[in-house]
């Protein structure tokens, strides 16, 4: 007897999704690539680039303990929809940093706070902007998919969309230098910022409900909602209630401040990576603009290799009888020594601009290999109702991990520039991201040394 047709439909959502991360990762990129210029026009150190990256940050950092709670609150359609209109707008007021900063400086003046810089008040401002809305991406992504998928089917799901944070990474120097030569920097803003607007109008037409979805068949209705592991889209209050779990009682347990610590020390290289490889383009091989971004794109193309490598690599290990967290972090062991290659960047650098963009580009591979992975030792040890807020006590400490590496890092850039060595910088800084991985899975297993389960 033929199985009746389930139906597509689901897929396109998942488009929806993988499109939207895309923007976001384009978004957050714009300015790392226009650095090299906008450092030129506007006089900026490396302290003050420092500081527009760390706002962005520090307020993406803060804003993960609440997004999730928030896109719940709003439900998915409009959480998302007033996520990317948020960071669409931060995205876009870029553009206006610098009548933005002199009326924020203008203001500031009333108290008695005078002498900061015009241009990098507005894109502080502009960035903190950005920041809180890209927020609630992933919150609002994954609660689509837990909406839209059984759950044999999810984390499938969710590599696809994940997919377009590297597809934002290439696709941004494949574009926003030529925009930028093109029509100038303020256009690459708002050009890019806008996409996020036109997406908004697929959103509208194409996402509802699944119980509320016209173009969802009955049997594919009936394929999502009748899964064993399917949950209510939105919760009764005594049910949300019921799965609270208190930020103080998670952090009486190792296995909380494993993931934490894991993520401070880690995620801060991806951060260093994303906003800083430009400014040393051009810093210490004087590129910029157009000259930056086939090597961007091939460095950026590489990270598909650890996303879509570094979910399959635990395998290896549990087919070979290791539990759930022992194959992971030894699976994570081997990712870690990825990153030393970096050391080799700078001493062999003189040789051609290509061996520290491959060599950078294998690290950050395992970044993402690293990333995949710490998020699952999570769910392998804590119940679904500690997940969400675990992570979010891990993603900001992850930020705060990048706001102190980009500041020590527009730090250190400024002091041996003006000794005339800002090379020696970078090789500080590549020497943290090289080790990083490894002080960060040392911590790890000493915290946690076997699996263990718990109850909460």
């Amino acid at each position: 007897m033929n199985q009746p047709k389930i139906g597509k439909y689901r897929w396109t959502i998942c488009a929806l999704l993988f499109f939207a991360t895309t923007v976001n990762y384009l978004d957050r990129q714009v300015l790392s690539l226009l650095s090299g210029k906008l450092e030129t026009e506007f006089g900026w150190t490396n302290s003050d680039y420092a500081n527009i990256t760390a706002a962005f940050q520090f307020v993406y950092a803060i804003s993960m303990l609440f997004a999730g709670r928030i896109i719940d609150k709003l439900g998915t359609k409009w959480g998302y929809a007033i996520a990317i209109i948020i960071w669409s707008l931060g995205a876009i007021l870029h553009a206006k940093a610098i009548p933005l900063g002199g009326a924020i400086s203008s203001l500031l003046a009333l108290i008695g706070i005078t002498g900061l810089s015009v241009s990098v008040l507005g894109f502080i401002v502009s960035r903190a902007v950005l920041g809180f809305g890209e927020s609630g991406n992933f919150p609002a992504a994954i609660k689509a998919t837990a909406e839209y998928f059984p759950k044999k089917e999810r984390s499938f799901a969710t590599g696809i969309f994940n997919s377009g944070a590297n597809v934002g990474a290439i696709l941004a120097p494949a574009t926003v230098p030529y925009i930028a030569k093109a029509w100038g920097w303020e256009s690459a803003f708002m050009i890019i910022g806008a996409i996020g607007f036109l997406w908004l109008i697929f959103w509208f037409i194409f996402y509802e409900k699944p119980e509320q979805q016209k173009r969802l068949s009955k049997a594919e209705l009936e394929y999502i909602l009748l899964d064993p592991d399917q949950k209510a889209i939105i919760p009764s209050e005594s049910e949300v209630e019921a799965k609270k779990v208190s930020w103080i009682k998670l952090l009486g347990y190792k296995q909380t401040w494993a993931f934490t610590f894991g993520k401070f020390m880690t995620d801060g290289v991806w951060w260093f990576f994303l906003f800083w490889l430009p400014s040393y383009l051009k810093a210490q091989y004087g590129m910029e603009g157009t000259s930056i971004s086939f090597p961007l794109l091939i460095l950026y193309s590489m990270t598909m290799i650890g996303s879509i490598g570094g979910g399959w690599f635990p395998a290896y290990f549990l087919k070979k009888g290791y539990n759930a967290y022992e194959g992971r972090m030894k699976a994570m062991l081997v990712i870690a020594l990825f990153p030393l290659v970096i050391l080799l960047a700078q001493p062999f650098g003189h040789y051609t601009y290509w061996i520290p963009v491959v060599l950078i580009g294998i690290g950050a591979s395992a970044h993402q290999a690293w990333s995949a992975n710490i998020f699952t030792t999570v769910s392998d040890m804590f119940p679904k109702k500690a997940i969400g807020s675990i992570i979010g006590i891990g993603g900001m400490a992850g930020g705060i991990g990048g706001v102190i590496v980009s500041k020590v890092g527009g730090a250190l850039f400024d002091h041996y520039k003006t000794l005339g060595h800002i090379q020696t910088g970078y090789t500080i800084m590549f020497a943290f991201c090289a080790v990083a991985y490894i002080i960060a899975w040392t911590i790890m297993k000493t915290l946690v040394p076997k699996m263990k389960i718990i109850e909460l």
